[in-house]
């Protein structure tokens, strides 16, 4: 008897190298603009979950919320304010800034606040507990959706990136050097770090890698025209 041949699985996609232009031209963009969409706005969603949580935050939203003890600015404000200020130290960096992330720099900020409007805090510590481990998976998937859709770094993510190039030093040195200095002006400024801040910390990596294969919309191949590429 002959033994049939086990079927070879597909390849998985891989997130290309594009510039901002190559991004909006590289195929599948209807079904890109939404994933990155929905995954922006969820972002925004899991963090006020961890706010409504009040079980510590985010890293970067520790400087936001230590940031908007003093300006007549609401939290989601503070982040599109950030997010815009950190752009321009993309400048010096030499990184370009794609509309994936600009939409992140504004679709954020405004999901947050609209969520933030809507969610009371919970009183029972279980509840709240509940909402800081859904707020970092949902933040997890968030950031696996919105950059599986390859339509540019979010600020944060490309001022690490850039500095890593810049500087030679590690990603992992890099992003723990950026975080520690933000939670530091964070907490100078009031901010809230607690428990969820390190749970946030020590398992959104983990998260994020394990989920992206599944978010990751594989683009065609780049001789392909614009009508053969809409087609698949």
């Amino acid at each position: 008897m002959s033994i049939a041949a086990r079927p070879t699985p597909a390849p998985r996609a891989a997130l290309a190298d594009l510039g901002p232009l190559a991004q909006l031209r590289a195929g599948r963009l209807a079904r890109r603009m939404v994933q990155l969409h929905v995954g922006l706005v969820l972002y925004g969603v899991s963090l006020a979950m961890m706010v409504r949580g009040d079980l510590g935050l985010a890293p970067w939203d520790v400087l936001h919320s230590g940031l908007a003890r003093y300006l007549p600015l609401d939290l989601g404000q503070v982040l599109i304010v950030v997010s815009f200020l950190v752009l321009l130290a993309w400048i010096p960096l030499r990184e370009v800034p794609g509309y994936g992330t600009v939409a992140n720099a504004i679709v954020l900020g405004l999901s947050a606040d609209a969520t933030l409007a809507v969610l009371d805090r919970p009183e029972g510590l279980a509840a709240r507990a509940a909402l800081m481990v859904g707020g970092i998976l949902a933040c997890g998937t968030a950031t696996a959706c919105y950059i599986g859709a390859q339509l540019g770094r979010g600020p944060r993510d490309g001022l690490m990136t850039g500095l890593h190039r810049r500087t030679g030093l590690s990603l992992r040195l890099v992003r723990t050097g950026l975080e520690v200095s933000v939670v530091a002006a964070g907490l100078a400024l009031g901010g809230h770090l607690g428990l969820g801040t390190v749970l946030f910390a020590v398992t959104i990596g983990p998260i994020t890698q394990a989920l992206l294969p599944a978010f990751v919309v594989a683009l065609p191949p780049r001789g392909e025209d614009a009508v053969s590429a809409a087609s698949r």
